[in-house]
């Protein structure tokens, strides 16, 4: 297998890999997005992203580079849509950073990349070849990717695994998408941060909210336990995967993988059992861009 090139575009940070035959990486760096700064500025940084990459890999970056972004590209259009990056909205990204770079460019949704990667090289490795994995990312936002016999699935619009933006709480708090009461407005990190901040009038970082034992940390993760598993049954009862992988910084959290999270989602699932497994992330932080890379193997 060739070396395969792939870049995580983040709203905080973007991160470049060259994995060799084997799949390990040889090369990795991270640079801040810088996304304040706008678009052509977030292209120019992948550019110097990709120039390090070259110096430190000794050699010119190969004819195709993957690339996974917050959002998904419109197949009717070619824009960016979707993204809580919001620069990135509306614009030609793939056709731009191909032109910057002289080279053909793989573009995916970052959880659509996160749940590659989780199936070929992490939690889902030892799953058979037909198998269904639903990967979730769960941290500034709510997404989910989807990987059916080895291959992503993106649906007839792209939009596959979107499970974000179905609509949690009626009537709920207002989300970037125009819409209310998301699941990424419920369970989001953020949104877990607000509701905190909501019951206190203070301001807490999560993880020291996962750890709390004061009242309103209690109360804050059991919403997320209980709003959690009601989001991802509607996806089990129509998906029905093999296993349900969770990153992100959210996925941290040691009560999302309780028995009280799966009686949440067997209460709403349309079976008689909830046996799925649903599990950690074997690639840690590294499957984004591990997944952006292999989009570039086929």
């Amino acid at each position: 297998m060739k070396r395969l090139w792939g870049v995580d575009l983040g709203g905080t940070k973007i991160e470049g890999v060259v994995l060799d035959e084997a799949l390990r990486p040889l090369v990795r760096i991270r640079l801040a997005t810088e996304a304040g700064n706008g678009y052509r500025h977030v292209l120019q940084r992948i550019v110097e992203l990709i120039d390090r990459m070259a110096l430190q890999a000794g050699t010119s970056p190969p004819s195709t580079i993957g690339i996974g972004t917050p959002g998904s590209i419109d197949v009717r259009t070619g824009v960016i849509k979707n993204s809580n990056t919001l620069c990135l909205n509306g614009k030609p990204f793939r056709s731009d950073i191909e032109a910057l770079l002289e080279r053909q460019v793989l573009v995916d949704n970052d959880a659509n990349c996160f749940a590659l990667a989780e199936y070929r090289m992490g939690s889902g490795k030892m799953l058979s070849d037909s198998a269904t994995v639903f990967g979730i990312i769960l941290g500034t936002g709510v997404g989910g990717g989807i990987v059916c016999g080895g291959r992503l699935h993106h649906g007839a619009q792209g939009i596959a695994g979107e499970w974000g933006h179905n609509e949690l709480i009626p009537g709920g708090e207002p989300c970037y998408c125009g819409r209310r009461g998301c699941v990424e407005t419920v369970i989001s990190g953020p949104a877990l941060e607000r509701y905190y901040s909501n019951l206190t009038g203070q301001e807490k970082a999560l993880a020291a909210i996962a750890s709390g034992d004061d009242d309103a940390s209690r109360r804050t993760i059991a919403r997320l336990q209980e709003y959690f598993g009601k989001a991802l049954a509607g996806v089990i009862n129509v998906l029905d995967p093999d296993m349900v992988i969770i990153g992100g910084g959210v996925g941290n959290i040691d009560a999302l993988y309780s028995q009280s999270v799966r009686y949440s989602i067997a209460s709403h699932v349309f079976n008689g059992s909830f046996d799925t497994p649903v599990v950690r992330p074997g690639l840690g932080d590294s499957a984004g861009v591990f997944g952006a890379a292999l989009l570039t193997a086929y």
